[in-house]
């Protein structure tokens, strides 16, 4: 029996077809923060645009609060898109590899982005920790302390860092059924 390596049924970009690509339960989480995280922003940006039209003033705090929601969206995404292959890829390479040439050259890839991942995550670690402990706060009306948006950052990196592995585990696993059936090299 062919493995989906060797009847060519891997997709170009990614090692699985997107019908069978599930959502963990961490991505699926990241997911529903993401969405209510989007309408919040759609509610205060409404409301601001009501406040300062309608009735004269504005609530001080939209652009802040906005930009906050804007980031945690931009961390919290990142696992979801690595567990979708929702990610860009260089179709001019991989459109010319066999199956096994991508999922191998896909397999190096998620190895060299974990690495500079797991350097971005300790490296937001560091930023968190420093915002913590000197107390720094938004020079804004709201004052928010630094370290409480930031938060989200190193989060959505470290789960970003969990959907690499799991990318790897899939694709190792692939490469290491086609080597099982006989499937050399195609």
């Amino acid at each position: 029996m062919a493995s989906a390596v060797e009847a060519g049924v891997v997709p170009p970009h990614d090692e699985e077809p997107a019908s069978h690509l599930r959502l963990g339960l961490i991505d699926r989480w990241c997911e529903i923060l993401c969405g209510v995280a989007l309408v919040t922003m759609i509610l205060l940006i409404g409301a601001e645009a009501i406040t300062r039209n309608i009735f004269g003033f504005s609530l001080q705090v939209t652009d802040e609060v906005g930009g906050y929601l804007l980031v945690a969206v931009s961390f919290l995404s990142l696992s979801v898109a690595q567990s979708r292959g929702a990610f860009h890829h260089v179709e001019l390479v991989q459109g010319r590899l066999k199956a096994r040439g991508r999922l191998l050259s896909g397999l190096v890839f998620d190895l060299l982005s974990l690495g500079a991942c797991a350097i971005i995550t300790w490296q937001l670690v560091d930023l968190e920790m420093n915002s913590w402990q000197t107390g720094d706060a938004a020079a804004t009306p709201l004052g928010t302390p630094l370290w409480l948006p930031q938060v989200v950052m190193p989060i959505g990196m470290a789960l970003f860092c969990v959907a690499i592995v799991r990318s790897i585990v899939r694709k190792a696993r692939l490469l290491m059924s086609s080597a099982a059936s006989g499937g050399a090299a195609p």
